[in-house]
């Protein structure tokens, strides 16, 4: 247990305090980059932080189903899933450099309690019901960011292939807990998760 809060710290620190590191190319150079209107840039800024908010809360809740699972194996499949996500953080944080934006001030806000909601979903409800949250977590991620390429400007071809590798990798992150036994959630929890997901971006739009 011990080693695992030790782990658990360093993640914070990682996620919300040092440049990530994907292991992925990012997609955005992929593409031929447009010029954007200082419309656009702003338009494009907020929603790009609120995706990057999105992956410190992906990093605190993998890590705290992480923390709270009895399967090694679902243990290292979490993990995997995390590193992708990692990829997703250091895309959305170098796209709001190159949009001459920033993060939220709220990310260690959002990471401690997307953190306590993950620890909580794997030892309360144990490896399954976790698994079901991953799920349903990805489900509203991927609605969320398919919502994001009807709202960002169609010049901004660099957020937008970003943004649609990270719906292919949230699918495949769903699928996987769905092949690892995972239950459905309650109506009423997926209500709550998305009540939550939607105080979260509007907040994060501005802050």
């Amino acid at each position: 247990m011990m080693n695992g809060l030790i782990l658990a710290a360093e993640s914070a620190l990682r996620t919300l305090w040092s440049e990530p590191r994907a292991s992925r190319p990012n997609p955005a150079t992929l593409v031929s980059e447009l010029q954007l209107s200082d419309t656009e840039r702003r338009q494009a800024g907020a929603l790009m932080r609120i995706n990057h908010v999105g992956e410190v809360c992906a990093q605190a809740l993998y890590t705290g189903q992480a923390l709270a699972c009895k399967s090694p194996a679902l243990r290292a499949q979490l993990a995997e899933a995390s590193r992708e996500e990692t990829d997703h953080l250091a895309w959305t944080q170098q796209r709001l450099n190159d949009l001459n934006d920033r993060p939220s001030l709220l990310n260690p806000l959002w990471y401690a309690g997307a953190f306590a909601i993950g620890f909580a979903a794997g030892k309360l409800g144990g490896d399954q019901v976790s698994l079901g949250f991953v799920v349903e977590t990805e489900r509203q991620v991927e609605a969320h960011l398919q919502s994001h390429m009807d709202l960002l400007p169609a010049a901004d071809t660099a957020s937008r292939a970003i943004v649609s590798q990270m719906k292919a990798d949230e699918m495949a992150h769903a699928q996987m807990a769905m092949k690892a036994g995972a239950v459905e959630l309650p109506a009423p929890v997926k209500s709550v998760m998305k009540l939550a997901a939607k105080v979260m971006t509007t907040v994060a739009h501005r802050v």
